[in-house]
């Protein structure tokens, strides 16, 4: 895959991700590491690989969260499982 089809996974990531920001049933605490995650993914600054591993790690600690929605947990899994195809080499 080319560096812009990692970007688009990363765009995909996001509005997925703006999704479960703007949904009033998940848990406050949730959603607003769900809005950080967005932000870092979002910052040209940093190298892809750094800010998808950076994602990573807080989607992680969401996914073990015991409020976290069924429907929610599914759509987070999803998207770590698109997040571990960025490769450290783009």
């Amino acid at each position: 895959m080319s560096a812009d089809e990692y970007k688009s996974t990363i765009a995909q990531c996001v509005a997925e991700l703006d999704m479960i920001a703007n949904d009033t049933s998940v848990p406050r605490n949730i959603r607003r590491s769900v809005t950080e995650i967005i932000s870092i993914l979002q910052n040209e600054d940093q190298e892809l690989f750094l800010r998808a591993t950076s994602g990573l790690s807080i989607l992680s600690d969401v996914s073990s969260d015991p409020n976290l929605p069924m429907h929610t947990g599914t759509l987070i899994w999803s998207i770590l499982g698109k997040l571990e195809t960025i490769p450290p080499e783009v």
